[in-house]
């Protein structure tokens, strides 16, 4: 298994997905209950595959990353060739940025000199999902970008 399989959930999610899935390499209904009790490494390895298939897809279509920490903000635009990274670090020992309030303060205070912000750009290794999939599972989450191009847009101003 290249990813992690899916969760019980994620897979009652995408049952119908699953279905379709079973149905390409010709297995039934009444084959699948069968396999299920009478192969059960079988019917597993159907669903590492399976959950590999949905990961790859996930994981092609994502197109940025956000991963917060007590004092740090890492934010990636995953581009065709190379990913970019935003990060905003807070150095102060006090606030927490995962707190709501730590938030507010960071956003009232993002031209304070305990702001600092990074940029910087890397090139994928081998395999450009492999290397997203890792940063989903130190904690990153996909988002739609909108903190990436806000900070990316708050940095050019600043470098003006």
């Amino acid at each position: 298994m290249k990813y992690q399989r899916l969760s019980k959930e994620q897979l009652e999610e995408l049952h119908v997905e699953f279905i379709n899935f079973l149905a390409t390499q010709s297995i039934t209904a009444d084959e699948w209950n069968d396999i299920k009790a009478n192969n059960p490494n079988v019917a597993e390895e159907e669903i590492d595959v399976f959950s590999d298939l949905v990961w790859e897809g996930v994981l092609a279509g994502a197109q940025y990353l956000e991963h917060f920490s007590k004092d740090q903000i890492h934010l990636f635009k995953l581009q065709e060739d190379q990913m970019y990274l935003v990060a905003i670090k807070v150095n102060n020992e006090v606030i927490d940025i995962t707190t709501a309030e730590g938030y507010n303060w960071l956003r009232e205070n993002l031209l304070n000199d305990e702001v600092v912000f990074y940029n910087a750009s890397k090139e994928y290794g081998s395999d450009k999902n492999l290397d997203k999939f890792k940063l989903i599972q130190q904690g990153a989450n996909i988002t739609k970008g909108e903190l990436y191009n806000y900070f990316t847009k708050l940095i050019q101003g600043q470098e003006k």
